[in-house]
């Protein structure tokens, strides 16, 4: 007589409220770690396609934040806010990002910047206040196309990078 195995596996318990986009992106982990760290880079390809960014303040440091307006290619300006809570270089990045300092809707976003040969696999995995918040970020504001689209431009300008660095 066989005796039946029953595995179990914890599933997390955000996992109704999450997002999670990856991507393998042509270039080692310090390089694409530093498209997040300096305003510089940041300007040149952060958000969907079509998305300008203008900054009105930046400090990439634990507490600190970055202030800016995404200018979509409607004409509509969005007004966004994130504080840095974790930063470990060149791995991990979290923070809390909503459209102001105080924005009760703000939602937590954490990525991974992980080896993978000569390349860099990151994981940005977005945990929404509610299950309807995310909902209403995936039908009503595209947040998976908008987060593949940004990934999209950050390996291109990530590979513009390395061109012109020679690495």
């Amino acid at each position: 007589m066989t005796e039946a195995r029953q595995e179990t596996q914890a599933e997390p318990v955000t996992d109704d409220r999450e997002v999670v986009i990856s991507r393998i992106i042509d270039g080692p982990p310090e390089l694409v770690f530093e498209a997040f760290t300096q305003v510089r880079h940041l300007s040149r390809w952060w958000g969907p396609d079509g998305f300008t960014t203008t900054t009105r303040a930046f400090e990439f440091r634990e507490g600190g934040t970055w202030d800016f307006v995404m200018h979509g290619p409607d004409g509509t300006d969005y007004s966004e806010w994130i504080t840095w809570t974790e930063i470990v270089a060149p791995q991990r990045i979290a923070m809390l990002h909503g459209e102001s300092r105080d924005d009760p809707n703000a939602f937590e976003s954490t990525l991974v910047f992980a080896p993978h040969g000569a390349a860099t696999r990151i994981e940005m995995r977005t945990v929404f206040p509610t299950r309807q918040l995310r909902d209403q970020a995936v039908v009503e504001y595209h947040a998976i196309e908008g987060g593949e689209q940004t990934l999209g431009n950050l390996a291109a300008y990530v590979a513009e990078m390395a061109q012109e660095e020679g690495r």
